[in-house]
């Protein structure tokens, strides 16, 4: 991979917007390890790593989460280092949307703007849910207090709120805070998997932690359990988009946003491994596990192990890693808000792009970002089945996000003007692969995952795809063709040509 030698200054990182049409308006106070940090937060493995360990013992056991978690760790790196290719070519808050524009034209733009934006929305309220319900876990040992759906809807609400007045303070503090987040979560595996493993109780062998194979799914065929089951390390490698949409307030935006993208991807991988593993050889009782009354199966294992104490102690662990991921996720949410409507994409769009002049924060933005979550999970009172077809667009919305850029990229061929981090002669090989790997993993997202197949156990995420892509559609016949203008400048992106990027 080729990188800039040249260090551009924020006079030039600002010249390059200037040069895709837009006006530096956001405060440039994130540096490459800040950028870096969000989109780790956002990946957060102990916040999907946790939420999903009961779903993937009973879809493959240890077996599959595993194996699996090795091969969409590489499949999304590959991903990874192909947005962040496109990425050092356009480094705006727009993220995906306008690359996708800039390289196929404005339906393209339009499109992806509206699966990325679903898609960010459905992952704050997945996140700040599954808090929520942790924190039932916690309240419930230690104060012996039965969550309800009521009271977990009001935690997930405050769980917003704090959110909310966090990214209201500026892109200071949320760097700060993702950073922190950073060591958190590195120091929390480390904790986890050292504290399970040096307990003095049973673990299990080696061959059980990779072999074991655990089908509770209804289904017969493996290889069908095996593609089901790879959905735990799906839909916990998403979100490292955030790097791109924080690019207009990263110093060196053309590189070190596309090093935040690719170093998250790698440090996750490997930190989510290490995490699982430990986890799995720590169960005590399988089927009791599966089917704790905590609701929570990694609280299980912790009471297992550690006893009631030590249980907390960890869960603890987990929920602030889980608070740092919905933070970073608020803040990247309310830049991809804040571009879109900057692009006249959004109803009110003249409210949602507004900056403070104070903390040079796009403060509508925020506050939307957290509205529409909780909007989202208000399902959840009556049916959990629909809370999980709103919040489905999470992950099939965002992969095909990341896909479409890459893929109007190859097609582009020789016109295609990569920046400063490129992946030079890999560009095409490794782009086609992951273009692949993202039609491929949003089938499997679509497919059914239990049997028989009821209204609660029905998979909604195909329906609130083709809904997001009507949404998008429909939109776009109404007022998108009209009013969306991909720059405040001028140029809608008709893909006519592909502006030559600022290299620095």
């Amino acid at each position: 991979m080729s990188r800039s030698t040249a260090a551009p200054t924020t006079a030039q990182d600002d010249t390059v917007l200037a040069r895709l049409g837009i006006r530096a308006e956001l405060a440039r106070r994130m540096g490459v390890f800040g950028n870096f940090a969000i989109s780790f937060s956002v990946i957060c493995i102990l916040a999907g790593g946790m939420s999903l360990f009961g779903y993937g013992l009973d879809h493959g056991g240890p077996a599959v989460m595993l194996g699996s978690w090795v091969v969409i760790g590489f499949m999304t790196l590959l991903v990874g280092m192909s947005l962040a290719d496109v990425v050092s070519a356009y480094p705006t808050s727009g993220g995906p949307y306008f690359m996708a524009d800039r390289l196929g034209g404005p339906r393209w733009g339009w499109t992806t703007g509206w699966l990325n934006l679903l898609g960010l929305l459905g992952a704050i309220a997945g996140i700040d849910y599954g808090a929520a319900t942790f924190i039932g876990a916690f309240a419930q040992l230690q104060w012996d207090v039965t969550p309800t759906d009521t009271t977990t809807l009001v935690v997930f609400g405050c769980i917003l709120l704090l959110h909310g007045l966090l990214n209201l303070r500026g892109v200071r503090l949320v760097t700060v805070l993702n950073s922190i987040s950073v060591w958190w979560q590195l120091a929390g595996v480390a904790v986890i998997v050292g504290a399970l493993t040096l307990a003095p109780a049973h673990h299990r062998s080696v061959r059980f932690v990779l072999t074991h194979f655990n089908n509770d799914t209804g289904f017969t065929s493996p290889l069908y359990v095996c593609l089901i089951g790879a959905l735990l390390a799906g839909y916990t490698f998403c979100g490292y988009d955030a790097s791109a949409h924080v690019a207009e307030e990263t110093t060196e935006a053309q590189t070190s946003a596309p090093r935040g993208i690719v170093h998250a991807v790698t440090v996750s991988w490997i930190a989510g491994f290490v995490l699982l593993a430990g986890m799995l050889a720590a169960i005590q009782d399988y089927d009791a596990t599966r089917n704790t009354a905590t609701g929570v199966p990694p609280a299980q294992i912790f009471l297992d192990v550690l006893g009631a104490n030590g249980a907390k102690s960890l869960l603890l662990v987990v929920i602030v890693a889980m608070l740092f991921c919905g933070n970073a996720e608020v803040a990247a949410t309310s830049r991809m808000i804040y571009a879109f409507s900057r692009s006249r994409a959004l109803p009110g769009w003249r409210t949602w792009r507004r900056v403070s002049s104070r903390t040079r924060t796009p403060v509508p933005a925020v506050w939307l970002a957290i509205s529409v979550p909780f909007v989202l999970a208000l399902p959840a009172l009556w049916s959990p089945a629909a809370y999980g077809a709103i919040t489905a667009i999470n992950a099939v919305g965002m992969i095909p996000a990341y896909g479409i850029p890459v893929y109007l990229a190859l097609r582009k061929g020789q016109h295609y003007r990569p920046g400063p981090w490129s992946l030079g002669r890999w560009r095409r090989p490794i782009g086609v692969i992951a273009v692949a790997y993202v039609v491929v993993i949003t089938v499997v997202f679509c497919l059914p995952q239990s049997a028989p197949i009821t209204t609660e156990s029905f998979n909604y995420a195909g329906v609130t795809l083709a809904l997001a892509l009507l949404l998008a559609w429909l939109t776009w016949i109404t007022r998108g063709r009209h009013a969306y203008r991909l720059t405040a400048t001028g140029g809608s992106g008709s893909g006519s040509g592909s502006p030559s990027p600022v290299v620095g």
